[in-house]
């Protein structure tokens, strides 16, 4: 098949599958069968280890939206999709031109679009199938398109027509058209502008040659001055992590305990410091390591205290988790602190990397490019795990268990909570979960969350 086929069937397949329906299990369906399509559409030589792991995370991720149906399982869906496309038609572009090229391919949608040299058959068709596109296609969608101007500028006019009964919404069914041949001109038929070809190799995870010649960053400051200004920086920068990280864990684990509340809105401020001091000496260390000092051979202290630093942040780290833990202990699990340790695991990721930098002479772009592939795997336990589940589960063993506040704020923890209803015999509550399980199971098919559709009423 040629790009024009797959844009056709699949803004087809979308019309049949979103037309008068919710998004829900049709959304995973038409994941699937991008996926799958991408497969067959993909040559053998950029069907390298990457693609196929973004091919089954595309399916799974696909699953796991037709499952639950939440934000997070769509994120992973256009993600892994976006993703997937980009690897099978450039297998050595950097993953960070992807955004960009989504961007400019949304702009540039309509010009690219009308460009019909570019993405139809160059040839002319032969035959009936040109006398349909010619005698029945093009008249009908010009007729179909002045029809609704003129009913809109005439009432008169629409109403010559209200008599014969149509029971088809022409305003969605033109969206929905519109819209699925966006998503799927842009899948299948995006382009790469030649200056995205040639930066490329800025994102080159090692130096090249000419950038490991050791010299000054700025013409103002010769190198000795800059050596000597990096080991001066992470020394006062040690003295004062070091302070700081006695203080922080007094105020922790030594001082008086407080009421939850406040105990809750100072962890959440102790830790958004914490993640913002390690974004930051992240930042300060690609600052100062960002070419030729990799290789100079004086800067071995500065090299040590940067690692210094590292692992300063990384006891920092692994005193907020245990005190996350304890957090979690004394008063359960929620979304926010489950966040909490998402947040801290990236960051602790991040020094590593950080340190893998120093000590391999990597560049900084190694940072982005490695960073987007642990982001991209967050999103992706986000939306297969049942996280609103686990934390009900683990929640419900606890004496001071809030139901209602579980049943309003905890997405899919309907069957951890019928069995706490059922034990505690509270037949409000259990009435309030059948009528949220019947209200979701009565979506037509195209529009079910499969979740729901395993609980029993």
């Amino acid at each position: 098949m040629k790009t024009h086929h797959y844009i056709l069937l699949t803004t087809v397949l979308f019309i049949i599958l979103f037309y008068n329906e919710n998004v829900g299990l049709n959304l995973g369906l038409l994941g699937i069968a991008y996926a799958l399509l991408t497969w067959y559409k993909t040559p053998k030589s950029n069907k390298t280890k990457v693609f196929f792991m973004l091919f089954f995370t595309s399916i799974f991720s696909s699953v796991a939206f037709a499952w639950y149906g939440d934000f997070a399982s769509f994120v992973a869906v256009v993600s892994s999709l976006l993703l997937l496309s980009y690897r099978s038609g450039n297998k050595r572009l950097k993953i960070l031109f992807l955004i960009p090229v989504f961007i400019v391919n949304c702009f540039t949608f309509l010009c690219r679009f009308f460009n019909f040299d570019s993405w139809l058959p160059q040839k002319n068709i032969s035959g009936l199938g040109q006398k349909i596109f010619a005698f029945i296609l093009i008249p009908l969608v010009l007729v179909a398109v002045f029809f609704g101007i003129y009913s809109v500028g005439s009432d008169h006019f629409a109403s010559l027509f209200t008599n014969i009964k149509i029971d088809i919404n022409i305003w969605e069914l033109f969206c929905i058209t519109v819209l699925g041949m966006f998503i799927a001109f842009n899948y299948w038929n995006y382009a790469v502008e030649k200056i995205i070809y040639k930066q490329n190799h800025f994102l080159d995870d090692t130096f090249h040659t000419k950038d490991r010649i050791v010299q000054s960053t700025y013409s103002f400051l010769d190198i000795d001055a800059e050596r000597m200004s990096g080991i001066i920086s992470f020394l006062a920068l040690n003295v004062l992590l070091i302070f700081f990280i006695i203080t922080y864990n007094y105020e922790l684990f030594y001082e008086a305990s407080k009421t939850p509340g406040q105990l809750s809105e100072e962890t959440h401020q102790r830790v958004n410091a914490v993640i913002m001091s390690i974004i930051m000496s992240i930042l300060v260390i690609m600052f100062y390591f960002k070419s030729g000092f990799n290789f100079d051979p004086k800067a071995g202290l500065m090299k040590n205290l940067a690692k210094i630093w590292i692992f300063l942040n990384a006891a920092l780290i692994i005193s907020t988790m245990i005190k996350n833990s304890e957090y979690i202990i004394n008063y359960g699990f929620t979304y926010k602190r489950l966040g909490v340790y998402a947040f801290l695991t990236l960051s602790f990721i991040g020094l590593t990397m950080t340190y893998i930098k120093i000590q391999y002479r990597k560049r900084n772009a190694f940072l982005f490019n490695t960073m987007t592939w642990y982001f991209y795997g967050t999103i992706l336990a986000c939306s297969y795990i049942n996280w609103g589940g686990l934390i009900t589960s683990h929640n419900m063993k606890r004496s001071d268990f809030n139901a209602d506040y579980h049943f309003t704020e905890i997405n899919f923890s309907e069957k951890s909570l019928l069995k706490f209803a059922a034990e505690k015999k509270d037949i409000i509550l259990k009435k309030q979960i059948i009528s949220k399980v019947k209200q979701k199971k009565s979506f037509s098919f195209l529009s079910e969350v499969l979740y729901y559709e395993t609980l029993k009423e």
